[in-house]
């Protein structure tokens, strides 16, 4: 009896055991193709955020970044000017890293430069990265392609002429209307940070030349239509401060939710006060606006994407001028050589049309010709955006492209890859092409017989771009005659009608913000105050 029933237990735990084999199959034959299909998926994951990608014979080094897909992005976007250094002692004059999933190959050579200009006419294109960046940014989309000839024809040569009188009729506006007009009041001093000055200035007289001027007639009268553009101008330009100090971490996707909030109204207000259907109640409208406009109206473009394009456009136009002309009047008031001859300069032009500022005088008409005849200043200003002028130049790569650097080298460049140029360290502030780089010298591009300047040299050979503040080829910036223009003047009326000087003139000239390093004309850490007071 009990060793059958030995007999029998010993057989009933070889049918549990060959069950719990079974059981066990079953559920490693269920997990197999998920875990199978989990690999896969992380393994595709991991080459798309380019975890598997290895450089090819002939590309550029390579640097993948410590974080996948991130890459290198949070040093570039911390100090983009130090992170590229860094990148060119390590692996010399071209490489290609990682930035938010994607490669961009940078060239740190500027005697390369020319290659990437001429390639950029087949193999390379701005136009999908900059459609990307001014919908994130500004809400503005079109599948349309507009040509440029309507900016080319209004905002250089001949069509200077217009806007350069708009320009300076607005800028006296606003800058006697700040001093006032009581009989004693030349001998007031004004005070005000110099930043906040030169950026509400320029801004304001920038946006009323261009998006026109209120109308008398809506008004009952000349003077209370003046007053509303003043009124309405300042209220504009305190809301683009909110919204340019946003504009960095805007464009690069990382506010945080209360300012994306912020970014998000301030966008809808923009849409509201520079809607086609306000501007067309304006009078002296430039027409370069006015064009644009018209453009995408006829191609059936529909109202609310206008108002988003008009607002475009306010930054393009205004966004960069405003603090290039802080550096260059602060450059003039720390370099007294500089600002001597400048104003030299200003005086005899003004001699020479037979204009002279008095007390309950004429006004000065500063005529484009005049600006013709300023190469001192045009240095000046060439040297300014030198030193605070750091556009990041990319393109997209529409297909696989050979890159010959000037020794004679050539990399191969992947399709959906991005060309990169930071003229700023490439070229700018290269002690070999701009001997003492960090030293403003305002005659830096006149020659000796007083005329511009174009022979730089790198390695022994002319350099072709020696000074990029507005790009290069095709994508130029079409508004930089204007840009200039506008600083120009600012800089002669200041000179004409003011005495001013630094509060303190031992302070020194503020630090660059490096968060924006890439979007154009740098701003200052801090403001730095001056005072100033009619001459008359």
């Amino acid at each position: 009896m009990s060793h059958g029933y030995r007999k029998h237990k010993i057989n009933f735990s070889r049918g549990a055991d060959v069950l719990c084999e079974n059981k066990e199959e079953r559920t490693m034959g269920f997990l197999l193709p998920i875990l199978l299909a989990l690999l896969a998926s992380v393994l595709g994951g991991l080459y798309l955020l380019g975890a598997f990608r290895w450089r090819r014979p002939g590309e550029p080094p390579l640097d993948r970044g410590p974080i996948p897909w991130l890459g290198h992005v949070l040093e570039f976007r911390r100090d983009t000017a130090k992170f590229l250094e860094r990148m060119k002692g390590k692996y010399g004059d071209i490489f290609t890293v990682q930035l938010g999933g994607f490669y961009f190959t940078f060239l740190m050579d500027p005697r390369s430069f020319g290659t990437v200009v001429k390639e950029a006419r087949t193999k390379l294109d701005f136009s999908k990265f900059a459609q990307q960046l001014v919908q994130k940014v500004f809400g503005y989309h079109s599948d349309h392609k507009f040509p440029q000839m309507s900016s080319n024809k209004h905002l250089m040569g001949d069509g200077l002429v217009v806007m350069t009188q708009a320009m300076v009729s607005n800028l006296q506006n606003l800058m006697l209307h700040s001093v006032g007009t009581g009989d004693n009041n030349h001998k007031t001093w004004n005070e005000d940070g110099l930043f906040n000055y030169s950026y509400n200035i320029v801004f304001r007289a920038g946006y009323l030349a261009l998006f026109g001027n209120e109308t008398p007639k809506s008004t009952g009268s000349v003077e209370k239509a003046i007053e509303v553009d003043r009124v309405e101008s300042e209220e504009l330009f305190r809301e683009f401060r909110k919204y340019d100090q946003l504009f960095p971490n805007l464009a690069y996707g990382v506010l945080p939710p209360g300012e994306k909030r912020e970014a998000e109204r301030l966008k809808r207000l923009f849409w509201n006060m520079l809607s086609v259907q306000k501007v067309r109640t304006k009078e002296n409208i430039s027409i370069w606006v006015s064009e644009q406009q018209q453009e995408r109206e006829e191609h059936g473009m529909e109202d609310f994407m206008q108002d988003r394009y008009m607002f475009l456009l306010l930054w393009a136009s205004q966004g960069n001028t405003g603090p290039a002309a802080f550096w260059l009047l602060l450059y003039l008031m720390k370099h007294p050589d500089a600002m001597r001859a400048v104003k030299r300069e200003v005086e005899k032009v003004l001699k020479e049309t037979g204009q002279e500022v008095k007390h309950e005088g004429p006004l000065i008409d500063l005529t484009r010709d005049m600006l013709l005849k300023t190469p001192i200043l045009d240095s000046a200003v060439e040297e300014t955006l030198r030193l605070t002028s750091a556009p990041i130049l990319t393109r997209a790569v529409l297909q696989d492209m050979s890159l010959k650097m000037s020794n004679g080298n050539e990399y191969r460049i992947r399709e959906g890859d991005r060309v990169a140029l930071f003229p700023y360290t490439a070229v700018q502030i290269d002690p070999e092409v701009h001997p003492d780089p960090l030293t403003y010298k305002y005659d830096r591009f006149l020659t000796a017989e007083g005329g511009k300047k174009t022979a730089f040299y790198k390695g022994g050979e002319k350099l072709k771009y020696y000074n990029m503040p507005w790009g290069a080829g095709i994508t130029m910036c079409p508004g930089r005659f204007f840009a200039t223009n506008e600083l120009k003047q600012f800089v002669f009326l200041m000179l004409t009608y003011f005495d001013f000087e630094l509060k303190n003139p031992d302070e020194k000239i503020p630090d660059i913000d490096i968060k924006r390093w890439g979007f154009g004309s740098m701003q200052p850490t801090r403001d730095i105050q001056f005072r100033y007071r009619l001459r008359f």
